[in-house]
């Protein structure tokens, strides 16, 4: 840097002289290199009045980095010009008050595909385990059973020490049943829950399983087959390669009963949920502004009025190809098929997602929409003439429409934006509000609330109620693999979505439903087999004595048709018997032994 002037390079630095001495004239505006460090709106100055107007001498800070450029850059290299990010119409229009009238948009005619509500048959009575078999169906569970045996046997070939029995789909019932109880009843650690004779007791778990069989089944527990995982994960870094393969059976199955059992209303929200886990993988986020900072991203649909979880998707990550439109726009509209749901529907969604191109596309699908927007966002209106100010009245707002998008601002306790292609600006309504009066007290008073705003507070809570309805009983435990935090969350979405259904038929039968504790008490207590009071519901068949030999050639009946008694094996003795209990499945000796089949029936069933 040079520390001393001579007259040219002063005159340059300090009058905006090109080199040309000081009677030169300054270029225009429209050719200077500086005019990325101030932009004239073009909306606010006619033509006629810029061609009238004298270019006026820049600032001195503009001018010295004006001459540095040019030293550093040469004389030919210019910067692109700083534009608005909004329209030229938008921010051309003045806002308009509460005092003018808005006509409102056309709206779409409100036609699903299906009647809104249950789409599942009320003849018969329905039980919590019912409603919860929709999404963890049989054919669901046997598949995820049937994967979990060959994850076991494949441990088991590299050298786990531990017993393994392969799992039927009533053990993986009890599995879940025994999830959802330490929802209910939170002890420090798993192991507290089979511990005996402790302060911390509870009676429950070792009646429907032992502890090692529950750690087993939660350290094989698998949900796609481990063999083609090999194979998926050979594909890393190619487009064919599946990043959620692993979870991909039961994503499907749980996705599709979502939409299946349950046509959502009119109004739906869009919202993102995170499922806390603390795994680092690529499927894993972090957000400082959550209260789950940590954690698996869901993109979420839910219906409003309801919570229910309609439908969803996990964010995995940057795609390898970038969309034109953005991430926020791909994903409203991989959530929502008319297809599936039908036209006419009300979508909610936040800042993240709303855009007016967004928002446009959604009116030619005969979507509505409404959100709230960034202020100064691309396409969106700015600060133009008569805008809110931070003077402005609490209750005061503005608004512009332009075509089906309406633009509004309004006061509260700090500045409110939404956009809509539902509403129109203001019909009438009033929210109350605590204000100072002149003398400093606080009293209620009635303010303007425009229709796009009360809508949004009102229907954008679904997510929210979704997401409490999840959080009261929720199975989320710590795990160091990411597809089993997956899997203890779309358990909770299936007992959430089982109660909202449990709801809707009480409402059609006009029946007092269940809280959502009792539902999930009774839930747990049909699938682990056990009434409320804790005790072991006893089995269909009984304890009589049926001969084993029932179904062997009767010529073979001596020799083959008879196994040693049990009772008589404890007791250190040797008899053969033709008899066994029906309902333990034991040989026993009978009649001539009575005792024998007393005694070890009534300790087995």
């Amino acid at each position: 840097m040079r520390r001393y002037f001579n007259v040219e390079l002063a005159s340059e630095q300090f009058f905006w002289l090109d080199g040309s001495g000081l009677d030169a004239e300054p270029e225009p505006e429209t050719d200077c290199e500086w005019s990325d460090d101030e932009v004239t709106d073009s909306s606010v100055i006619s033509e006629e009045e810029s061609e009238e107007q004298e270019p006026q001498t820049p600032p001195r800070c503009a001018t010295r980095r004006s001459a540095k450029r040019k030293r550093r850059w040469g004389t030919d290299c210019s910067r692109t010009p700083r534009v608005q990010t909004a329209e030229p119409g938008l921010r051309s229009k003045p806002w308009r008050t509460e005092q003018d009238w808005d006509t409102g948009p056309t709206e779409s005619k409100f036609q699903p595909l299906r009647i809104p509500g249950l789409q599942v048959h009320t003849l018969y009575p329905l039980t919590a385990k019912d409603l919860f078999s929709l999404y963890f169906s049989a054919d669901t569970v046997k598949t995820i059973c049937t994967h979990t045996n060959k994850n076991a046997a494949i441990n088991k070939e590299r050298g786990k020490k531990y017993k393994w029995i392969d799992i039927e789909p009533e053990d993986l019932y009890k599995f879940f049943g025994l999830l959802f109880f330490t929802t209910l009843v939170q002890l420090p650690n798993l192991q507290d829950y089979w511990k005996q004779n402790h302060v911390l007791s509870v009676s429950i778990p070792s009646k429907v399983m032992t502890r090692e069989r529950f750690r087993t089944i939660l350290w094989n527990i698998h949900l796609s087959d481990p063999e083609a995982d090999v194979v998926n994960d050979s594909k890393k870094g190619t487009p064919s390669y599946d990043k959620l393969f692993k979870v991909r059976p039961l994503y499907d199955d749980i996705l599709n009963a979502c939409q299946a059992y349950f046509h959502p209303r009119r109004e739906l929200a869009v919202d993102e949920r995170m499922v806390a886990t603390k795994t680092k993988t690529c499927k894993s986020q972090y957000m400082t502004d959550r209260p789950t900072q940590r954690g698996i991203k869901f993109f979420v649909l839910t219906e409003s009025c309801s919570g229910y979880t309609v439908n969803f998707q996990i964010y995995t990550g940057k795609a390898a190809t970038v969309s034109e439109n953005g991430l926020a726009y791909d994903v409203v509209m991989n959530l929502i098929s008319p297809s599936s749901l039908g036209t006419g529907y009300h979508l909610y969604m936040n800042i993240f997602y709303t855009s007016p191109k967004l928002f446009l596309d959604l009116a030619s699908m005969k979507f509505g929409a409404c959100g709230t927007y960034r202020e100064g966002g691309k396409e969106c209106p700015g600060d133009g003439k008569n805008a809110l100010t931070k003077k402005s009245r609490r209750g005061s707002f503005r608004w512009i429409r332009e075509g089906p998008l309406l633009f509004v601002k309004w006061m509260d306790t700090h500045e409110v934006s939404v956009c809509s292609t539902i509403h129109s600006a203001y019909s009438g309504e009033t929210v109350t509000r605590k204000m100072k009066d002149r003398d400093g007290c606080l009293t209620e008073r009635d303010i303007p609330y425009p229709t796009p705003i009360s809508a949004y507070n009102k229907y954008m809570s679904g997510v929210d109620l979704s997401d409490q309805l999840i959080q009261y009983y929720s199975t989320l435990r710590k795990s160091a693999c990411w597809y089993k935090t997956i899997l203890l969350h779309f358990l909770d979405i299936a007992s959430t979505n089982a109660f909202i259904l449990h709801r809707e038929i009480s409402s059609i039968k006009k029946v007092q439903p269940m809280t959502h504790k009792d539902f999930m008490v009774e839930l747990l207590c049909q699938l682990c087999g056990v009434d409320n009071s804790g005790v072991p519901q006893s089995r269909k068949t009984s304890h009589v004595p049926v001969p084993i030999a029932s179904t062997i050639d009767p010529s073979q009946k001596a020799t083959k048709g008879r196994l040693k008694c049990k009772h008589c094996l404890e007791n250190n003795k040797r008899s053969d018997t033709p008899w066994k209990c029906e309902a333990c499945d034991v040989a026993l000796f009978f009649p001539t032994r009575i005792s024998c089949f007393c005694t070890i029936s009534g300790s087995v069933g």
